[in-house]
């Protein structure tokens, strides 16, 4: 009975030891659980984060390279007009223009101007077929873009742009205190005003004709006076509501295969034969000689001097013989 009643007691503890592991692992899960939702929760807050960080990345460019306080500062008590220049090589001149002007756009921008042109470094040619050349023309693109984007995201829209970079050549940021230059408008549209309404009193007042004619003559002037002081401030209004940013564009340089036809060769090929070249030559050659005939003929006083004087030489001759050799 105790070799029978062993192997009872042995299965016993080990179902209970197994009950004992399954409730342990049940605790486990159901504390974990907590802290793995609150896992889940940090990093589904932080993910929107880090999907927008790589685009800010540039394949060659750091995005800090083109920031500056410049472009963000702040000050409740001044007016800035902000500039900014940036020269940098991109990897294709035309996709990233079309990119920049999108972005532009997406931002609460406009485009002021774009300029795109190829300059052609050199060119090569060479004999390909008959008739025919093969050309290789070394060209490289070079992009200017003028935009102009809302003074406060004037950071942002640089950043975006530092994803289309690939090297940096140069960049710089102007940012000037506008506040006296707005004054000044203010104060001159206000005198302009101050003065129509003057001279409006002075033509109302009566008078002689010619002081009303002149004092409505300097009305017209008073009010040409306003609309320029007007606009001039809406202008640097404008300037200061928007930031006008210039961007330089280049590539590496590019190479264009293209067959072309060879001129020459074909006019060689189907020009006139032996003969006819060599019957051409002999026509050339008389119709030269013809010339200089012609030529010759027409210098006849020379020839008749040239006579007269052998002829006069020969008379002399005779006149005047040698002394005999003694």
């Amino acid at each position: 009975m105790s070799r029978a009643a062993f192997p009872l007691i042995v299965l016993l503890l080990a179902a209970s030891c197994s009950r004992h592991e399954r409730a342990a692992d049940a605790d486990a899960t159901a504390e974990s659980a907590p802290a793995m939702g609150e896992s889940a929760a940090v990093a589904a807050a932080v993910a929107p984060q880090n999907r927008e960080a790589p685009m800010l990345q540039g394949p060659g460019v750091d995005p800090s390279q083109v920031a500056s306080d410049v472009a963000t500062q702040v000050d409740p008590r001044r007016r800035f007009i902000r500039t900014a220049q940036a020269q940098f090589q991109v990897k294709d001149v035309y996709r990233t223009a079309l990119a920049i002007e999108d972005e532009v756009a997406s931002q609460g921008g406009f485009v002021v101007d774009n300029k795109i042109s190829s300059q052609v470094q050199r060119v090569l040619s060479r004999p390909l077929a008959p008739g025919k050349r093969l050309e290789l023309t070394e060209y490289s693109l070079q992009g200017q873009l003028t935009v102009r984007v809302p003074s406060e995201r004037t950071q942002a829209f640089l950043r975006a742009v530092a994803a289309h970079m690939e090297f940096l050549d140069r960049r710089s940021f102007s940012a000037r205190d506008a506040q006296f230059d707005l004054l000044r408008q203010q104060l001159a549209s206000q005198r302009a005003q101050d003065e129509q309404r003057e001279l409006g009193d002075a033509a109302q007042a009566g008078g002689k004709l010619a002081d009303r004619t002149d004092a409505i003559q300097s009305r017209g002037a008073a009010r040409a006076t306003r609309d320029e002081a007007l606009i001039a401030q809406k202008e640097f209004e404008d300037r200061v509501a928007f930031s006008t940013i210039t961007l330089s564009l280049r590539q590496d340089a590019q190479v264009r295969r293209a067959e072309r036809v060879d001129v020459d060769a074909v006019f060689r090929d189907n020009g006139p034969g032996f003969f006819s070249r060599l019957g051409e030559s002999l026509a050339v050659g008389w119709r030269a000689a013809l010339d200089i005939v012609i030529a010759l003929a027409a210098l006849w006083p020379l020839w008749l001097m040239v006579v007269a004087a052998g002829l006069a030489w020969r008379r002399w001759r005779k006149t005047h013989p040698r002394p005999a050799a003694s």
